[in-house]
C-alpha cells in the first residue's frame, strides 16, 4: 500500500507513522490491492472550512473529509482481489483537521491520536465507497469502522507497537448515534459523508 502523508496543518502532535499504519491496516483488512495508493493530508481550520463549504456547501470547519478518486461501491472495484480488474488503483484523498479533531478527542475523553486514527479509518471506508446517508448505511459503516479500529489495536499488540494507549471510554468506538451526540458537544463538526461538489460549484 502506497500512502503519502502531508502535514500542512502546522499542528503539533500529529503522528505520521501512526496514520499511515492505521490506513495501511484498514485497506489490507478490506482486501485492497497492496499497490493501491492514497494521500492523507493534515490541514488547518481555515483550509478545512474552505473545503467544507466548497464541496459540501456547509459552513465552518470539520474533522475529516474524503475525496474518492473513482466511483466505488463496497465489494466491487478499487483494487480488490475479487474485482474484475484486481490491479492497483488510486483510491483518493483523506483530509484531516487535527485542531478540530482535538476538540472532539477532549469531549470524548480520549487522545488526539485515537481520534485521528478513528477519523482515518472512517476516511478509508469512504474512499472504498461506504457512506452514512441512511440509517442502514450508518449502521454498516460505523460497525465496520469500529471493528477495523479494534482489530488494528490488536494487531499493534501482536507487533509490540504502541502509538498511544487504547482507550476504553464509552465514546472511543462510537456508533452513529453516539457520534451524533458528540457532535452536539463540539458544534460545527460531525463526520461528513463523501465529499461531492455542491450545486454552487
Amino acid at each position: 500500500m502506497s500512502i503519502e502523508f502531508l502535514n500542512e496543518s502546522g499542528f503539533d502532535g500529529v503522528n505520521e507513522e501512526m496514520l499511515i499504519d492505521v490506513a495501511t491496516f484498514a485497506f489490507g483488512a478490506m482486501d485492497i490491492h497492496p499497490d493501491a495508493e492514497c494521500t492523507i493530508t493534515a490541514v488547518d481550520l481555515d483550509t478545512i472550512a474552505d473545503l467544507h463549504v466548497r464541496w459540501m456547501d456547509l459552513d465552518g470547519p470539520t474533522d475529516v473529509m474524503s475525496f474518492p478518486m473513482d466511483e466505488l461501491t463496497p465489494g466491487a472495484t478499487g483494487g480488490r482481489p475479487d474485482s474484475p480488474d484486481p490491479g492497483p488503483a488510486m483510491l483518493g484523498d483523506i483530509v484531516l483537521c487535527p485542531e478540530f479533531a482535538l476538540r472532539q478527542a477532549e469531549a470524548a475523553d480520549h487522545s488526539l491520536g485515537h481520534e485521528l486514527a478513528l477519523l482515518t479509518v472512517h476516511g478509508c471506508l469512504h474512499l472504498l465507497g461506504y457512506d452514512h446517508r441512511t440509517p442502514a448505511e450508518e449502521k454498516e459503516m460505523f460497525g465496520l469502522q469500529n471493528e477495523l479500529l479494534a482489530d488494528w489495536y490488536d494487531n499493534l499488540a501482536e507487533r509490540n507497537l504502541t502509538f498511544h494507549p487504547k482507550p476504553s471510554g464509552p465514546k472511543a468506538f462510537p456508533d452513529a448515534a453516539e457520534r451524533a451526540a458528540l457532535d452536539k458537544e463540539v458544534p460545527g463538526g460531525g463526520i461528513p459523508p463523501i465529499a461531492e461538489p455542491s450545486e454552487n460549484n
